[in-house]
Parts: structure tokens; C-alpha cells; sequence
């Protein structure tokens, strides 16, 4: 990642000396200021340099990028799992106030899940339906933020499978909840920016165990990626202290649901079970 990053600042500095004017005052504020243009956009860019947004886009084609998108892109992938959570405050602090922080949100929640949906590998999420009916056991792992959708993931598919263990911080350690996995097994490793690296050091371990790897992370430079058999990306970009796990929460519902409609039968007994247990113990009103 700190070569890509190399890469792109080198890109643009070889460049500096051909491009035109306003452009050069885009490049120099990159240079400098890369971790806040990562989140602006063209016209918010523009705006702050003292150029037009139409600028900005040639600046993206000069530097070899099919739009501003996708250099913008480019630049958030360097920097994500770099910023610490005052950065992230200091970021929101500049692109969202209290009056457009609901428009804001939502407009980059439904972002992300645009992007997940155009980008997500439909081969790779049919495989990963089809390997989790063929493993002994199926572990999930997502710590810390990725906590939460780890603990979604394995309740619903416990209903499902039988088979799932969800692993996370408690009286055992994670190796030793780790302890017998082998081949025959997978094990879910879910992270997002910032990359837990005990999250890091579960797959590697799972690896040389010679477990089947799947992976749910923002993107294939993800530390995470690099462990996996199979990888599902789904966005997680947010201006703010708090990440949006909209899309992977999106992403792991369409698991839960294909693979509950491979075992429809069963998954009406269990549910008709359940509900004549709820009932009796009056779990809900």
C-alpha cells in the first residue's frame, strides 16, 4: 500500500512540470494536503484551490484516470486505514455540519451500496454459497468495528447451518477458539478500515492451518485480501469517526438469504419451532 501510495505522488510529480497552470495548483495542494482531497469532490476541490471543477477533472485525465472518481478512488484507498479517529473528526469537521449531516450520511450510505452493487463479483458470491454447504465448520471473525456484523452474520446463519462459531474477545483466547481448525473448515474473516491486525494475525493462522479463506473488506489492497481464498468487496467510504457498514451489512444479508433458500424446509421447521418457543416464554410483545 505505501508503494501505490509512492506510485500515485511520484506519478504526480513527474507530471508537475507539463501541466497547466491551475492544474499545477491542484497537484501541489494533493501533495500536501492528499489526506483532505481524498474526501472532497471535484467541485468542493476546485473550490477550495480557486479553480473550476472542470479543471479538475482534466487534472484526473492527465494523470491517467478515467474521471475524477476514480482518482479521488485512488487516494482514499491510501489513506483510510492511515487516519486515526481525530483525523476523521477533523475531516467530518470540515465536510458535514449538524444541519447537512442526515442528507450527507444517507447520500454516502446509498453511494456505497451503488458501488458495491456495480463492482461485487456474482461468480465469487455464488462459490462462496456453495463452499460454506461443504465445510465441516464455518468460523466468523470481524473485531472491534466488524464486530457487529460478524455477530449478524453467525446468528442467522446458525439458523441455517448448525455448523457456525462466531469468533470474538472472551474467556478464551482467539488461536485457542482457533485451536482445531484444518482444511475442511472456512473461516470468515470481515474488516474494514482501520484493519484490526489480531483480525490480521486469526486468517494467517487460519491459513497455515490450511482453512479455506473468505474474506468481506472494503477492497483487494485490503490486508485482509491478501489472506483470501475468496473475497467479497463491499464500500465503506464515510467522512466521519464512524464507518458506514450499510453495503456490507447489505452484502452479507444477500448471503444469509441465498444461502437460506438452498434449505427452505428446514428453515421453516426451525422458525416454526422457534415461534412456539417465543410464544411460550413471551419473548416478544
Amino acid at each position: 500500500m505505501e508503494n501505490s501510495k509512492q506510485d500515485l505522488m511520484r506519478t504526480i510529480q513527474l507530471k508537475l512540470p507539463r501541466l497547466s497552470k491551475g492544474q499545477k495548483l491542484i497537484a501541489e495542494y494533493i501533495l500536501k494536503h492528499y489526506d483532505k482531497a481524498a474526501f472532497m469532490t471535484a467541485d468542493k476541490l476546485g473550490e477550495s484551490i480557486g479553480v473550476s471543477e472542470s479543471t479538475v477533472v482534466r487534472f484526473a485525465s492527465e494523470l491517467g484516470f478515467s474521471g475524477y472518481p476514480k482518482l479521488q478512488k485512488s487516494l482514499q484507498q491510501l489513506i483510510r486505514n492511515k487516519l486515526t479517529t481525530v483525523q476523521r473528526i477533523e475531516l467530518s469537521n470540515d465536510y458535514m455540519t449538524q444541519e447537512n449531516a442526515l442528507r450527507s450520511v444517507l447520500k454516502a450510505d446509498m453511494e456505497n451500496i451503488k458501488t458495491t452493487l456495480e463492482n461485487i463479483n456474482y461468480e465469487t458470491f455464488d462459490e462462496i454459497v456453495n463452499s460454506l454447504f461443504k465445510a465441516k465448520k464455518i468460523y466468523i471473525i470481524g473485531l472491534r468495528d466488524s464486530s457487529s456484523l460478524a455477530e449478524f452474520l453467525g446468528f442467522y446463519l446458525n439458523f441455517i447451518l448448525d455448523n457456525v462459531k462466531v469468533v470474538a474477545y472472551g474467556v478464551s483466547d482467539i488461536f485457542e477458539q482457533l485451536l482445531n481448525v484444518d482444511e475442511q473448515d472456512i473461516v470468515i474473516g470481515i474488516g474494514f478500515p482501520r484493519y484490526t491486525m489480531r483480525t490480521i494475525e486469526a486468517l494467517d493462522f487460519a491459513k497455515s492451518k490450511n482453512a479455506n479463506i473468505i474474506v468481506i473488506t472494503d477492497s483487494l489492497l485490503s490486508p485482509l485480501a491478501e489472506k483470501a481464498n475468496y473475497t467479497l468487496i463491499a464500500q465503506s467510504n464515510m467522512t466521519s469517526f464512524v464507518d458506514s457498514l450499510v453495503a456490507p451489512f447489505s452484502v452479507m444479508n444477500a448471503l444469509i438469504i441465498a444461502v437460506g433458500l438452498r434449505e427452505k424446509e428446514k428453515i421453516s421447521s426451525t422458525f416454526s419451532t422457534l415461534e412456539n418457543i417465543w410464544e411460550e416464554y413471551k419473548v416478544y410483545k
